[in-house]
């Protein structure tokens, strides 16, 4: 592994704004620039007041607007929610803008509520288009001919690396297929990880994209001077977590003293293992826990991530991971 790189939600605390949230991730962009942090991806969710990057596109921009050679992308664009050539057209005004730094990362899932995805799609249509979205947002970024029927401007011509992420086993079948780079989410959905990885290493096909397959993990990071700090900061996201399990989205929560006492038995269980792909601790224990998540797993890169209440407590968490990850990769 020669690269780590760091997925933000721009999640909004108990006690603050969007605006907050907003300004918070530039911050934490411009920290993860310094710290060596290879790409800095936003997520696309929808009416979750928990979460301030729906308009994914925007924030790209005003992130990339705020560094200076990080790469800034999508972890991800859901694009059933969208016609492929809006996507085309803003993720291709996006590089031209900021050439050579955006990455466009491709989910399936609608990243909200029924009801949402109701409201952004407005027609919503049974069949499962995705694969066939992928291929035609794809083509919009490569060459045209000036008398092609529909182009992408800006768009055309700027060949955005586009991704395939994924929870289950069709985005790894799907990205290996197309010769595109993968993205699995450990870091909320490790179940089906290992038949992943395998799926899409062993049936990838070269393409004019990759000659090989480059597979991106994500985890979760929580990171502090000790064991007990960091767990005691991990605590907010797993609150999150289970409020989200139970239908009750909110602002990212304090962090509690003993969190079995807020999270039900049979709820705690189902955070615990989708929160189990992730590094919690001292500089020590996180560097332990990650080393052993590249040797099983020999991701290509990893990409971290991880909601903590307090904004100052976020960034060191980070920047203590970036210098484990730092000497990792040597």
């Amino acid at each position: 592994m020669q690269k780590f790189s760091l997925l933000d939600l721009s999640p909004v605390s108990e006690g603050h704004s969007t605006a907050d949230a907003l300004n918070n991730t530039v911050e934490l962009a411009q920290a993860a620039e310094k710290s060596g942090f290879h790409r800095f991806w936003l997520a696309e969710h929808h009416n979750m007041p928990g979460i301030a990057s729906a308009a994914t596109s925007v924030v790209i921009g005003h992130v990339a607007g705020h560094t200076k050679t990080m790469r800034i992308g999508a972890g991800g664009i859901m694009l059933p929610n969208h016609a492929p050539l809006i996507i085309g057209e803003q993720f291709g005004t996006l590089a031209t803008l900021y050439p050579d730094r955006i990455d466009l990362g491709l989910g399936r899932a609608p990243g909200t509520d029924g009801a949402t995805a109701q409201a952004l799609r407005r027609h919503m249509s049974p069949e499962d288009t995705f694969p066939q979205d992928v291929q035609e947002l794809i083509a919009y970024f490569d060459d045209a001919p000036d008398n092609t029927a529909v182009r992408a401007i800006p768009g055309t011509g700027t060949y955005v690396p586009v991704w395939i992420l994924g929870s289950s086993l069709f985005g790894a079948q799907l990205a290996a297929y197309l010769g595109l780079p993968y993205a699995f989410a450990s870091h909320f959905a490790p179940s089906m990880l290992e038949q992943a990885i395998s799926i899409y290493r062993s049936t990838f096909q070269p393409s004019q994209y990759l000659d090989k397959p480059y597979l991106m993990l994500a985890a979760g990071v929580c990171a502090a001077e000790t064991d007990s700090a960091a767990q005691y900061l991990r605590t907010s996201q797993m609150l999150a977590f289970a409020r989200l399990r139970t239908g009750k989205p909110g602002k990212l929560p304090r962090p509690v003293d003993d969190i079995a006492a807020h999270i039900p038995a049979n709820i705690m269980t189902g955070v615990e293992h989708a929160m189990s792909f992730s590094a919690t601790g001292s500089p020590d224990t996180v560097k332990q826990q990650l080393r052993s998540i590249i040797a099983t797993h020999q991701p290509d890169e990893l990409m971290i991530t991880g909601m903590i209440h307090d904004h100052a407590a976020r960034l060191q968490s980070f920047d203590i991971a970036a210098k484990i990850l730092a000497d990792l990769c040597n």
